[in-house]
Order: C-alpha cells, then structure tokens, then sequence
C-alpha cells in the first residue's frame, strides 16, 4: 500500500501547483468529515486558544486548516521530485540577506509547524547544506522516501528525534545552520510550562539551551501558502537571546509564534495535540 500511494505521489507532482490545491482542499474537507481524532484535536486547540470564537467560527476554521493541510500532503510530490527550476518557481525566500548575518557564528533556523514548513525546508537546503531532526517513519519504505526526498539537494543531514539533540552538535558547530521545529509538545522532560494563548503549554528549551551551548544566531523562518506559491520569510536576528533564565526565553518564543499565527490562523499545525502534557495534578484536555 505504502509502495502504490508513493507511486501516486509521483505521478500527482506533475499537476500544476493551482490544480492539486483544489486537490487537496477537497481531500482535507473529507479529513474533516471522516477523521475524527484530528478534528477533536483541531477543535480542542481553536477552544482553548480562541475561546471568543463561537463554535460555528471555530468549526469553520478548523475545516479551512483541514484543507490546507490537504493540500500540503498532496503537494509532497512536488518537494521530493520536482526540477529545481520548479521548486525556485513556486517558493520564494524574503530577505534571503539576512542568512548572512551571522559572520561565522552558528546559525539555528527557528521554523514553527505551519503549512508550508516542507516546502520552505527544500526551498532552504537548496541554498546550503541544512541539519534539521524528523520523526522516522514507522514503514522504512516510507521513511527512505522522506529521506531521499528531503537529502536530495546539498547532502543535508537528517538526525532522528529518538537521537536527541546532542546529534545536533557537531554539524551546528561546523558552520551548518539548524532547521529547528520546537513548537511541539515533547514531553515532560526538558520542557517548562508557559504560556501559548493563555493557556500553559510544555515548551521545550532546547533552542536556548543550543543557542547558549554554540553561540548561535537564531533566525525565525515563516514559510507561508501565498497566493499560487509559497513565500519563506527570514526575520530579524534575534537580540539579548538566549538569556540565563530558560523559562523566559520559551516564554519569548511561545510570545512570538502567537503574532505569527495571528497572521494566518488556518495555516498552523492546529491538528498536533500541543497540550497534550498538563501540568501535574491538571487533568488532559483531548
């Protein structure tokens, strides 16, 4: 099975951009309708988040995120197989000059899950060799085609969550910047519990813990759907980061990625149960 939905996947790269969104919107509304865990979860993060949205506001915005991470399965061909040429066509870096800020100094790319974070990591590792850590497929086969889909441009390194962030070390050092996507829940261990629109979240330290460890520069990198493409936003270098007090500094990045979502609410990974670890004593919300 898995070996035949790659086979489609291939087979979907060629369609326009245009053509597989309608697609994939169609497919995330059937998600919508049949996926029952992922729509609780979905909605069970817009409540908490947004608890002056009506129920109707939140159904409705939970269906929009729905599709447009439809659309993003589908549109996983394109990344993996597309031509360069393409690839640069359809995903565009804003302020690609800020990528030189860092004069020497190690460089963590913090990218929070929204729905272009796929397209915005190939777009990047075409400019340089990128070390970023995934979530190993259960089915190898699946997991060799994420891989080959993700290594194919500058050799870039994928570590394996289950290796930790020590792995991470070495390549950072050597001058290769970090594709980091903290703003999940992992756990318990090494995290502190902080704010994520009002509501206390598990939110590891690791970017601060890396960036005090090397020196590094943290540079947000947004990558969004626009119009009939994607856009990878660098932001500003990021100042007096990290700090000694670590909890403060997840505080500053949960703050952050508060004003990023507010920009597209639909296109955060709303689907990811963010809460699902609960301060001791407070029952699960899921």
């Amino acid at each position: 099975m898995i070996r035949i939905t790659l086979a489609l996947m291939w087979l979907l790269h060629w369609l326009p951009l245009p053509v597989l969104a309608v697609f994939g919107r169609a497919l995330g509304l059937v998600f919508y309708v049949l996926v029952r865990e992922r729509r609780h979860s979905t909605l069970t993060n817009l409540r908490l988040c947004f608890p002056q949205l009506s129920p109707a506001e939140r159904s409705a915005l939970a269906r929009r995120h729905l599709m447009t991470i439809g659309r993003t399965l589908l549109e996983l061909g394109v990344w993996w197989w597309a031509s360069p040429q393409r690839i640069r066509r359809l995903v565009t870096i804003e302020h690609p000059e800020r990528l030189a800020v860092r004069d020497g100094r190690p460089l963590i790319l913090f990218a929070p899950h929204f729905a272009g974070l796929e397209a915005g990591g190939i777009r990047l590792s075409m400019e340089f060799t990128v070390v970023t850590v995934y979530a190993k497929a259960k089915n190898p086969v699946f997991d060799r085609a994420v891989r080959r889909g993700r290594e194919r441009f500058n050799k870039c390194v994928l570590i394996s969550r289950r290796e930790g962030l020590k792995k991470v070390l070495r390549p950072l050092r050597a001058g290769m910047p970090f594709y980091y996507l903290p703003d999940m829940d992992f756990g318990r261990k090494e995290s502190v519990f902080v704010p994520f629109f009002g509501v206390p979240a598990a939110t590891t330290t690791g970017m601060s813990r890396l960036a005090k460890a090397t020196g590094a520069t943290v540079l947000p990198v947004i990558t969004r759907m626009v119009g009939k493409g994607y856009v990878v936003s660098i932001g500003e270098p990021w100042q007096d980061y990290p700090t000694d007090d670590a909890e403060a500094d997840a505080r500053r990045m949960n703050a952050f990625l508060e004003t990023e979502v507010m920009k597209s609410p639909e296109q955060y990974y709303w689907l990811h149960k963010r809460f699902k670890t609960r301060p001791l004593g407070e029952k699960g919300v899921y």
